[in-house]
This record gives C-alpha cells, structure tokens and sequence, in this order.
C-alpha cells in the first residue's frame, strides 16, 4: 500500500514537514509506503473556474503545471495526506489553489478520490490552527473519503523549523493519527472483495436560485 502526502509549506522541511514525518513514520512501521510531495514552493495558480476538466473528462485540469502530476499520485495512492501551516487562520494560498483543482477534476471526473484514507493536519504557531485544519477536512468530506482521526485535533504548535517536536501532545497526536491510518488502510484492503462497497449515486445538484 501507498500514502502520498501533499506538504502546503513554503518552507520543504518546516514544521508541516516535521509534523507528516511523524505520521510517515508510523505508516511505514506497518509496511506503507509514504511518499511526500512539496506543495508550497511551486507556482500553481487557482481554478480558472472554465468547466473544462468536466466537459474533456480526462482527469486533467487545463492549466498544464504539477496539479495534474498530482492528481494523478492520488488516483494511484491507498491514503492521502493533506497539511499545511496556517497563514491568517487559513491553510496555505498555494495548497488552496492546489486542492481547489484536483478535488474538481476528481470530483466531475467520476470521483477518483472516493473511499481511499485521507487524514489532515496543521502545523501553527500560537492560533487559527481550527479553522485551517477544517478547511481541509472539508476536501476530504466532499471526495467521500475515509477519514484517519486521532485523539485530538490534528493540529501541532511551533514557530522556527523543527520547533513542532517539542510539543510532545502534538507530536503524540501525530503518531496516533499514523497509527491509526495505517489500520485503517488495512481494513480496507483486507475488506476488499469480502466486504462490498455501497453503490455510488450521481450526484444532485440543488440550486437555491433559478
């Protein structure tokens, strides 16, 4: 099994890093492989908002950049990471327009994400770690994903890189999390061809104005 996981920081080893590498850690105790993607450095513009990922349903955005390199690791993965440190009580500008785009191709595109593992955290320096951390549950709720928890909210403290180990209720909360995710990957799998999956319904759209 595998587990992509998307780091939103600008910074490629900060406190989000640190904080994903405690959840990879006990992935790969269990034999699951972790693969960590750099997010937060790249150029990646929002959604045009163009509709063409729904009318070519090729499982690609038009804007041809890493998004569609992306999606794609996450059509192949088992389980998804998502994190970010927080900017204004929001998670990252780059990871938004990031998710933004895949979750929509994902979504007209059959739903590619449906019921792989997917499991979120943050990493903050004193508050709006709640609010970022929400945002990105709610991509992992509207791809019908199976969500990893932990014993608290996945939400870890510190400033200067590295500084996140050593909030040891953080760090305990990130180990759990990869504990338990890795269980839940494997329920899964071992589900898989005894336990059926519920049938999927096409999706009702509902507007409140005609």
């Amino acid at each position: 099994m595998k587990v992509v996981a998307f780091n939103g920081s600008p910074r490629k080893e900060g406190n989000t890093y640190h904080a994903i590498k405690i959840v990879a850690q006990e992935l790969e105790k269990e034999g699951i492989e972790v693969e960590i993607v750099h997010v937060g450095d790249k150029l990646i513009r929002g959604c045009l908002a163009c509709g063409m990922c729904a009318k070519n349903k090729n499982e690609r955005c038009v804007i041809d950049d890493e998004v569609n390199e992306w999606i794609g690791l996450m059509k192949n993965a088992d389980g998804i990471i998502l994190g970010s440190p927080v900017h204004y009580s929001s998670i990252s500008a780059t990871m938004k327009a990031f998710l933004d785009r895949a979750f929509y191709v994902s979504g007209v595109n059959g739903n590619l994400l449906r019921h792989k593992v997917g499991a979120a955290l943050v990493a903050v320096r004193r508050s709006g770690g709640t609010q970022a951390f929400l945002q990105l549950m709610q991509y992992l709720n509207f791809a019908e994903m199976l969500i990893a928890s932990s014993n608290y909210w996945n939400i870890i403290h510190g400033t200067l890189p590295g500084e996140v180990l050593q909030d040891e209720e953080g760090v305990q909360i990130m180990r759990v999390l990869g504990k338990n995710m890795a269980w839940l990957l494997k329920l899964v799998e071992n589900g898989k061809g005894s336990v059926l999956e519920p049938a999927k319904e096409p999706k009702v759209v509902t507007n409140f104005i005609r």
